[in-house]
């Protein structure tokens, strides 16, 4: 590992399952709802408020954008940065950007490549978002970055493609980043504690996403399923249980592709509300052709009031979709989302922007739903305020034409906003549903996660 210059080139269970699950239902009919603005943003990936609730931070791939979202009504840009470089290599493929007060990490690549690019990460100073400042020196790592967590002095890597003694560890990472000179303090990964999981693939048993809180860590490992560790002591993470819908001897008997596309598993990202005592975890799967479970995936929630001992309380089913396969031109599996004050809401990609009612988790209830197929995919939802949440749209679909941008929507399910048929200046009505299907797509997509294409 090593520390380089930064240049800024360009613009500026194991745990048995207690209860069976139980499909969401409907308050009646879902209130009309819909977006209250939206602002292009090219390349958008995953966003995050920062404290305030006044400014958005948009990962944009080839860099970073901060939006003013203080009028919902007219987001705008403040500032965006791209291409980032550092010593003349490029920051590119940036799917994640996290931000915890003044501080704001931007990671990448997000995807595996042979590409003579920088890996590693840059902390910023947004004290003033229309102007971010480098505030640290970039770390340089051996390793791709999908996704990471910014907690104080404290930043959660996930690290793929690390190889100890010929074997992918896919380890949590976790650094110090108190001052200027970011430094690790600890390694934690799932074969530590389960060293048979080493005979799946590793694309198997990627380690997504973390989330972080209350000392305790949240780790989606897709098909290993989502790990929680008591990091009171960064520096020393500790197991403390798992939740899990698959089965190991199932996983080593299935092809790799299908095992990796579809159902049960595929643990992508895992959050709790803000008492923690309620653990979701959104499982983003395809149809695979009638080799499992044939949908796409949805959103479980599990009572974690005692960590130790998680139970499933319910599940909350994707949208429908004419067809469900990778490249089937509409992904409506569940992406990222944000528990907050009993509401869950969640992003499906084209399937749209969620709200549901959790205040009793075992029949959690839609409120709103909002999408527009043809032109939006929903990578995220995000509580900005007592009023508004925020929603990203990726280009980042194959066989689609979505658009990047970030919308604004009310917290308010009531109503406020546009309706699935009202023809809103700068939104269109909602389009229908949309292949290469099964195996054959699966295994094309497996290739390019295995050379930079997962999501």
């Amino acid at each position: 590992m090593e520390r380089r210059t930064f240049l800024q080139a360009g613009g500026a269970a194991g745990v048995a399952l207690g209860l069976s699950q139980v499909t969401s239902s409907f308050a009646s009919e879902p209130a009309a709802f819909g977006p209250a603005g939206r602002v292009e943003v090219t390349g958008a990936a995953e966003a995050v408020v920062g404290d305030e609730g006044e400014t958005a931070y948009v990962a944009t791939n080839d860099g970073f954008a901060t939006v003013d979202i203080t009028d919902p009504d007219d987001p705008a840009i403040l500032e965006e940065r791209f291409p980032l470089e550092v010593d003349g290599s490029t920051l590119t493929n940036v799917l994640d950007v996290k931000v915890d007060g003044d501080r704001l990490a931007v990671v990448g690549p997000g995807e595996q490549t042979s590409a003579d690019v920088f890996h590693g990460f840059v902390l910023y100073d947004v004290s003033d978002p229309a102007e971010p400042t480098v505030a640290a020196a970039p770390y340089e790592t051996e390793y791709h970055i999908h996704n990471c967590f910014l907690d104080g002095d404290t930043l959660y890597l996930v690290a793929n493609s690390v190889e100890v003694d010929g074997v992918e560890t896919n380890p949590l990472v976790v650094f110090d980043v108190g001052d200027d000179d970011p430094t690790e303090i600890a390694r934690w990964s799932l074969l530590e504690r389960e060293p048979e999981w080493r005979d799946v693939h590793w694309l198997v048993r990627y380690l997504h996403d973390v989330y972080v809180h209350d000392d305790i860590a949240y780790l989606a490992y897709w098909n290993a399923g989502t790990y929680l560790l008591d990091v009171s002591d960064p520096a020393a993470p500790e197991y403390i249980s798992h939740v899990r819908e698959t089965d190991l001897e199932r996983q080593l008997e299935l092809p790799d592709d299908v095992a990796q596309l579809g159902l049960p598993g595929n643990d992508h990202y895992s959050a709790v509300d803000d008492t923690g005592d309620l653990l979701a975890v959104g499982r983003e799967a395809w149809a695979i052709d009638g080799a499992g479970p044939d949908e796409p995936g949805g959103i479980d929630l599990y009572d974690v009031s005692d960590p130790a001992e998680p139970t499933q309380l319910s599940s909350i089913d994707a949208p429908e979709a004419d067809d469900a396969t990778y490249y089937g031109g509409e992904w409506t599996t569940a992406h990222n989302f944000e528990l907050r004050d009993d509401r869950l809401y969640s992003s499906w990609y084209q399937g749209g922007v969620k709200i549901h009612d959790v205040s009793d988790p075992a029949d959690p209830v839609e409120l709103a739903h909002w999408h527009e197929r043809d032109t939006a995919a929903f990578w995220t939802a995000r509580v900005a305020d007592e009023e508004t949440i925020v929603a990203s749209s990726t280009s980042q679909v194959p066989e689609a034409d979505t658009e990047g941008a970030l919308y604004t929507f009310p917290r308010d399910s009531s109503g406020a906003g546009a309706s699935a048929d009202d023809e809103t200046p700068g939104f269109g009505a909602l389009a229908g549903t949309a292949g290469l299907a099964g195996s054959v797509a699966a295994l094309e997509w497996l290739r390019r996660r295995e050379n930079g294409g997962e999501r």
